[in-house]
């Protein structure tokens, strides 16, 4: 028991000694390693970071200050910073490598790490520009590589200061190749990423049109697009889409469906509209007649619309005048104009049933006539019968004339 107690202070000793190497290693940083840290304090040339536990970090304030010298940033602000390297137990970070000349110390490290580097587009020369970076170190960007979208014209890009990241290093630092593509790239993820969480479905939202399609239109709402399918564009049907939208147009509307995983978004400007069925029931009660167009056949009628995104329907039974026919296209067509009478409407269900009085008109004509065909037909027969006798009389004298003409 003494021994095992003597031994309880070394125990403890060496466990707080392999706590303060676990804290020793957790502050080792690698260079170019990414981390994120709370700006404890600005001075006039330097900005402090505080890292966590006991350790600390600084970076040149020029880093985070516009060309006016205005700071970016403030005490308690958190940033992500790449670690550089440390001498008298003090860390340098960068937010980017600079075009100066400590940025050649690092520039191989700048590759390795992937730490965006400045650089000043110089001259345009075959396939790309020359970019001046730290000193006399050159690199070379691809036409394809410095902006998101193709380069209309080079001369813009001549003297602008740009962040790049070196996506090819080789012969010490003699070739060089760049990309401010793949840093705007990222910026605009993170803007989409920052976007999407401020969105829900449902929510209105101010849209403008960047491309036309037969199917519908993509809308921008600030670094995010999406689709506006054609059928919600509106309610009544639209034939010509390029009629109604035009490229530039801005636009509220709504978020209808969001889907993170495929990165898709649509949009409808119908939900922003009044809905036509509120006030169908004043505009359409039953008995009322109206000019209507058939838009769409099927096996069991005709639909008829009546206006913006209120439709109602010809029941097949109601097409044949009278006859049953096999598909309402033996009776009308597409297009075709007609003046339709209500014979009912629920506005729950959203359905209205039609009639063609024309249609019925003559139908009852039709059947008028062959009511009075059967009744002439009668009277002539019993005009007959009155004057000759009986329609059997008849028949009988007409067949004994027959015999004695045959014999």
């Amino acid at each position: 028991m003494a021994e095992e107690k003597k031994n309880e202070p070394n125990e403890e000793k060496s466990f707080a000694e392999l706590f303060e190497k676990t804290e020793m290693r957790k502050d080792f940083l690698e260079p170019g390693q990414k981390i994120k840290a709370t700006i404890v304090k600005i001075t006039q040339d330097w900005i402090f970071l505080d890292l966590g536990g006991k350790s600390e970090g600084y970076l040149d304030r020029k880093e985070l200050t516009d060309e006016n010298g205005n700071l970016s940033v403030k005490e308690g602000d958190s940033i992500e910073a790449y670690f550089l390297s440390s001498k008298h137990n003090e860390k340098l970070f960068t937010t980017k490598i600079g075009a100066g000349d400590s940025a050649r110390t690092h520039i191989e490290e700048v590759w390795r790490s992937g730490i965006p580097i400045e650089g000043v587009v110089e001259k345009e020369i075959k396939g790309g520009f020359e970019i001046k970076l730290a000193g006399d170190m050159r690199g070379f960007c691809p036409y394809s590589q410095i902006d998101l979208r193709r380069t209309e014209n080079a001369k813009d890009y001549i003297g602008r200061r740009l962040a790049f990241r070196i996506i090819e290093y080789g012969e010490r630092g003699r070739n060089i190749i760049l990309s401010a593509r793949a840093i705007l790239e990222e910026q605009k993820k993170k803007e989409e990423e920052a976007r999407k969480a401020e969105l829900r479905e449902g929510m209105l939202v101010k849209g403008t049109v960047v491309s036309i399609r037969d199917f519908g239109a993509f809308l921008d709402i600030g670094g995010l697009q999406g689709l506006l399918p054609i059928s919600e564009i509106g309610w009544d049907r639209v034939e010509d889409i390029y009629a109604r939208l035009t490229v530039g147009q801005i636009m509220d509307v709504v978020i209808m469906k969001m889907d993170p995983q495929n990165n898709r978004i649509s949009f409808s400007l119908k939900q922003t509209l009044s809905d036509p069925w509120n006030e169908a029931g004043a505009k359409y009660p039953e008995g009322t007649f109206h000019t209507g167009t058939i838009v769409r056949l099927t096996k069991f009628g005709a639909f008829v619309n009546l206006g913006p995104g209120v439709d109602g329907l010809i029941h097949i039974s109601k097409l044949g005048k009278g006859k049953r026919i096999a598909h309402p296209s033996d009776a009308v067509k597409e297009g075709q104009v007609f003046v339709v009478r209500i014979d009912g409407i629920d506005k729950d269900q959203k359905r209205i049933s039609l009639a063609i009085p024309e249609a019925e008109a003559r139908d009852d004509k039709t059947r008028k006539s062959e009511k009075e065909s059967v009744e002439d037909f009668r009277e002539y027969v019993d005009k007959a019968q009155t004057s000759m006798g009986s329609f059997g009389d008849i028949m009988k004298r007409k067949l004994g004339k027959k015999k004695e003409n045959d014999t």
